[in-house]
């Protein structure tokens, strides 16, 4: 499963340059690509605000 991000992204775009695949995409609300995440889990390591997250 892709991670995703949540409603408590600020969209500072610290993910998009971490994520190797280039699967963030940028907008009023970030969102990855589950086509294209690898589920690295780089994103989520380097989220200041935790938003991305394994759906449950």
């Amino acid at each position: 499963m892709a991670y995703v991000i949540g409603d408590d992204c600020i969209a500072c775009g610290t993910c998009i340059d971490e994520c190797p695949v280039g699967a963030i995409s940028e907008g009023e609300k970030y969102s990855i690509d589950p086509d294209a995440c690898t589920e690295c889990g780089t994103c989520a390591s380097v989220c200041p605000n935790e938003a991305i997250a394994l759906p449950e």
